[in-house]
């Protein structure tokens, strides 16, 4: 089942197997580790949703929910 990262409930985990957007912010995110392969948890959600809190590669992370929108991951097998 794929699913993109902002639509995630906290605890959720998956694996990184998309990420869309262009340039600079998709330079960012793949500065910041988010990158295909890459196994995410979704750890904290703002009470409206934006930022998240996320734990990938080791270390917490936190995206705004527009930087969310562009990874795509599979939760085949997470759980």
């Amino acid at each position: 089942m794929q699913k993109k990262l902002s639509e995630f409930k906290i605890g959720e985990s998956g694996t990184i197997i998309k990420v869309d957007g262009e340039g600079r912010l998709r330079r960012r995110l793949f500065d910041m580790g988010v990158t295909h392969g890459a196994k995410v948890i979704l750890k904290k959600k703002a009470p409206l949703g934006d930022p998240l809190e996320i734990t990938i590669r080791g270390y917490e992370l936190t995206l705004r929910k527009s930087e969310a929108e562009l990874v795509t991951l599979d939760m085949k097998g997470d759980k």
